[in-house]
């Protein structure tokens, strides 16, 4: 396993290098331009000299190189190159974004909570729901309870977000003004009364997010459970006499959670990439949002660490998902 693990760190490196190439050059090549936004009465040559402090006169090869080095470490004062940005009272150099003109990593740190907040709840509470229907589903299919949560699994998933969203913001938001139609990023829990606020104005977007993950995930549990039921190995396990409580929970759960893992772990980058639809739907001021403002603002700097993150996520927890298919089966081996 160890050897394997390491096997897998190594060929991530020259993978996570290949995706942050593609994902540069492709920003690259996308039209629009950084200092659209700058006034008409801007001189040109103001607006040379800005487009030169922002690095943008140097050759791609040389900024794709510079971001790279600024994105995995800090770069001393005595560096006197300047990409996308400049040298802050601390001596260090950053990437800065185009839109806020603060330092991109700064920018994520203070969204971050926010998106976990919300997506992070939603992702767990998904998850707590679609495997214990999924495994009820499968033992008892064609009962009602199969039925039923087929039906709110078909209606969850067929479902976009932003319609669900809307229609929860109507009935609920609106009509019984139950909870905010709109999420305050600024509250500050403090007391009692102010985690209630905090939980009122989180029910809707985690309902929303949390009802897509779950009808997901209990389709590909309740599969996985029919799958395995029908082995060999559950009639010997029946044959010796053993409880049907523990054929299924430790034999069956068992070897159905290797396929759900995958899905589950691919599925939890999105925790911090955010639900871009679904802040943008209940205005909460996370990861998704910054993106599509960076998006819209052509936000070069922002929009390439933000991908990459996102490729980092996806590519690390792809590892740890193939690492815990060796802990869930005993007959999967690497070395």
């Amino acid at each position: 396993m160890l050897n394997f693990t390491i096997r897998r760190v190594l060929l991530a490196i020259p993978t996570l290098l290949f995706i942050s190439l593609v994902i540069f050059l492709l920003l690259e090549a996308s039209p629009g331009d950084p200092l659209g936004d700058v006034p008409l009465t801007v001189p040109p040559e103001v607006k040379e000299k800005m487009r030169e402090a922002l690095g943008l006169g140097r050759p791609w090869y040389i900024r794709y190189v510079l971001w790279l080095k600024q994105f995995f470490w800090v770069e001393p004062l005595f560096w006197t190159d300047q990409l996308l940005g400049t040298y802050f009272s601390d001596g260090m150099q950053r990437v800065i974004s185009f839109q806020s003109r603060s330092p991109v990593f700064d920018v994520i740190v203070q969204r971050m909570p926010q998106t976990l907040t919300v997506v992070g709840m939603s992702y767990i509470v998904g998850v707590m729901i679609a495997i214990p229907i999924g495994i009820l589903s499968a033992y008892k299919q064609y009962s009602w309870f199969d039925q039923l949560g087929t039906f709110i699994s078909m209606v969850g998933f067929s479902m976009p977000t932003f319609f669900t969203g809307v229609v929860l913001i109507i009935i609920f938001g609106v009509k019984l003004q139950w909870f905010p139609s709109v999420y305050d990023t600024t509250h500050e829990v403090q007391d009692w009364d102010s985690v209630m606020v905090q939980v009122r104005q989180m029910i809707m977007p985690v309902t929303v997010l949390a009802l897509y993950n779950a009808a997901q995930i209990s389709r590909f549990m309740r599969a996985s459970m029919l799958d395995n039921l029908g082995q060999d190995y559950v009639r010997t396990a029946r044959a010796k006499g053993l409880g049907e409580r523990k054929v299924v929970l430790k034999h069956v759960l068992r070897n159905s959670l290797i396929p759900v893992v995958t899905v589950i772990a691919l599925g939890l980058p999105t925790v911090f990439g955010g639900a871009i639809i679904t802040e943008q739907v209940f205005k909460v001021n996370g990861l998704g949002q910054l993106l599509i403002s960076a998006i819209h603002a052509n936000d070069i700097p922002m929009v390439l660490t933000l991908t990459f993150i996102f490729a980092i996520l996806i590519v690390t927890f792809t590892l740890i998902a193939d690492v815990l298919y060796g802990v869930l089966d005993p007959r999967i081996r690497y070395d």
